[in-house]
């Protein structure tokens, strides 16, 4: 991936979350039913542009207290700190899985952990778990969860850097993730800087037909047209 830059990521932040599985579906057809969250997600500020960045993963728990001292548990929430701004390429996303059997019991995110994600680089977080403190939050920063609630419990990080599942989306640590209010999908590298060209082809394909079903004589017999045409165009 030393070939992909950040302005390469920027690029795919001018179009929104299903576009990007759009594109996915020409450069990565073996990808088309797997590899996004297909489960409802609570989007803090569906406003903001999507993000698009290098995955830090984690898991966290926090129904019940850590059996760690409270210095490990420092330690802990440190190493994954140190993790967050130093381990792999700019700019990150969090990505964190909750393994309580009711996820979303404590949130991890609030005011605090969203000022620092943003203050180490991050451009949001996509948690099955449960967020707080929305009007607080770091302006600018993107939350998708399962939900909002009141507590953070006894929420703790358990580990950092492993594989995590979020709604279906299983993301390995440095993957590139593009979301927004729709949710999340994992972007091949080698897909990279081949995105823009699909969406512009399907753009130009669908445009045909769009324009067919918008204008006031549209019938079925032009939708057939206008597929036709559609198909021809590479």
């Amino acid at each position: 991936m030393t070939d992909i830059t950040a302005a390469d990521l920027e690029r795919l932040t001018e179009w929104d979350t299903p576009t990007i599985c759009n594109g996915l579906e020409v450069t990565n057809p073996e990808r088309r039913a797997l590899g996004f969250t297909t489960g409802v997600m609570v989007c803090a500020f569906p406003e903001l542009k999507p993000i698009c960045g290098y995955a830090r993963t984690a898991t966290i728990r926090a129904m019940v207290a850590p059996k760690r001292t409270a210095a490990e548990n420092v330690a802990s929430r440190q190493a994954y700190y140190e993790y967050v701004a130093k381990g792999g390429p700019a700019p990150s996303i969090s990505v964190i899985q909750d393994l309580d059997s009711e996820p979303g019991f404590g949130a991890f995110w609030g005011e605090v952990n969203t000022s620092i994600h943003k203050g180490l680089g991050a451009l949001g977080v996509i948690t099955d778990g449960s967020i707080r403190d929305l009007d607080a939050s770091a302006p600018g920063f993107q939350l998708l969860a399962r939900k909002v609630g009141p507590s953070h419990a006894h929420v703790h990080v358990v580990d950092h850097g492993g594989q995590v599942n979020i709604f279906g989306m299983v993301v390995n640590d440095g993957d590139i993730v593009h979301a927004d209010r729709h949710g999340a999908v994992v972007i091949p590298p080698e897909a990279v800087k081949k995105l823009p060209d699909a969406i512009d082809l399907l753009t130009r394909r669908e445009a045909v037909i769009l324009d067919a079903a918008r204008a006031p004589d549209f019938t079925f017999e032009k939708l057939k047209a206008a597929m036709g045409q559609s198909a021809d165009i590479h």
